[in-house]
């Protein structure tokens, strides 16, 4: 049965569409059979992958509600055991409908119960907001992998995503654990970066993981390509690192 991972932070721009989309390569790449479920509006995860979010036949809105069954949402990808269900704008609208719904925030755990026997591991790429689609991501999961940028303001809102991860402990999922705080964008040479890095470990002992994926160039040119950083540079700081966390992880949480 697959472990189901929801990747999340509230803040913008701290990695995290770039962990889902190149953890998720990582997994595929060891033999995993791995899921990647978009469910940002911007669907930025599917177009990394090479989907064109424009032209879709069904995607996460659609298994959201309920119009589709979830196993026909789902896409074969480029990537050698890596499976897709996308995302595009139409996602906007499922907000709503799962805020109307008494059962809104169990829709998605509900459909993934249906599939979750195929894979090893399902990776849920979170809007950057705390929403009723990151709400509906963290009832589903088993974990939570949250990206923190090493610059000013990392800390700042993560104590507002640990107040909801309780939340949901509390009210919805209590099996959700945390498998780590990844630092993300790290430059080794800056003060500041090394002055956060250390706050977190402080703050968070050993939440914290030991994976740091560091400010990479064909890290961030990779999604132009639709390609992973796997298959786009695999020597690259950036392809080591996501291998390096992906291992990581699977002895954290005994995938």
């Amino acid at each position: 049965m697959a472990r189901i991972i929801a990747v999340a932070n509230q803040k913008g721009g701290v990695g995290k569409t770039t962990t889902t989309v190149n953890l998720s390569a990582a997994f595929a790449k060891m033999g995993k059979k791995v899921l990647m479920m978009d469910l940002d509006p911007q669907g930025n995860a599917t177009v990394a992958i090479g989907v064109d979010k424009e032209d879709l036949p069904v995607s996460a809105y659609d298994v959201l509600v309920g119009e589709v069954k979830i196993r026909d949402a789902v896409l074969t990808t480029a990537v050698e055991n890596l499976d897709l269900i996308a995302a595009n704008g139409d996602l906007t609208a499922a907000e709503v409908d799962l805020i109307d719904e008494s059962k809104g925030p169990k829709k998605l755990r509900k459909a993934l119960k249906k599939i979750r026997d195929h894979y090893d591991v399902i990776l849920l790429d979170c809007p950057p907001t705390l929403n009723m689609l990151t709400i509906n991501a963290l009832t589903a999961s088993d974990g939570i992998v949250v990206p923190v940028q090493c610059e000013y303001f990392a800390l700042e809102g993560l104590s507002a995503l640990m107040d909801t991860i309780e939340a949901v402990q509390t009210e919805l999922n209590p099996n959700l654990h945390i498998d780590g705080l990844l630092r993300t964008m790290y430059d080794r040479r800056n003060n500041l970066a090394n002055d956060v890095s250390n706050q977190l470990v402080a703050h968070f002992g050993m939440k914290v993981l030991q994976t740091i994926v560091p400010r990479n160039v064909r890290l961030a040119e990779a999604p132009s390509y639709g390609e992973s950083i796997l298959d786009y540079d695999l020597a690259s700081n950036g392809a080591i690192a996501y291998l390096a966390l992906a291992n990581e992880l699977i002895r954290r949480t005994k995938l």
